[in-house]
């Protein structure tokens, strides 16, 4: 199960990211985007990651995991589609000759802690606190 390794490195990642004036604050939450392509099991990941973060200033933050699908380009007519079969060839030319354009992405995308207050951040309304 490489989704242990991956929870650590989310965690390594986002203790390091903390700047050093909010290094007490809380993290309410862990934004990651993961490709279908990525063979992470998200469920997986969710309980290593709960596992792993005891004891750190991430315990008990949420980890948000919003999967992407699998999407192609054709070199050959340029035509791009969602890849929802097996069969990876061009549905309009049906070219084998395509390229992947998302799919296998495994990123954090954001961190959201608690202000003093106890309010959690929001990427929409960044005066409630911070989101890195």
């Amino acid at each position: 199960m490489h989704e242990m390794g991956i929870a650590l490195q989310v965690i390594e990642i986002a203790i390091a990211s903390i700047p050093e004036d909010l290094r007490r604050a809380r993290v309410a939450r862990v934004n990651l985007t993961v490709g279908k392509l990525s063979a992470v099991v998200s469920e997986s990941l969710r309980f290593c990651f709960e596992v792993a973060s005891r004891d750190t200033p991430l315990e008990g933050a949420e980890l948000a995991i919003e999967e992407i699908d699998v999407a192609a380009r054709c070199n050959a007519c340029d035509h791009q589609w969602t890849i929802e079969e097996p069969a990876f060839s061009c549905p309009r030319c049906h070219s084998g000759n395509i390229t992947l354009v998302s799919g296998r992405e495994l990123d954090i995308r954001s961190i959201e802690i608690e202000d003093e207050a106890n309010d959690t951040t929001d990427a929409q309304q960044p005066d409630r606190g911070r989101s890195f």
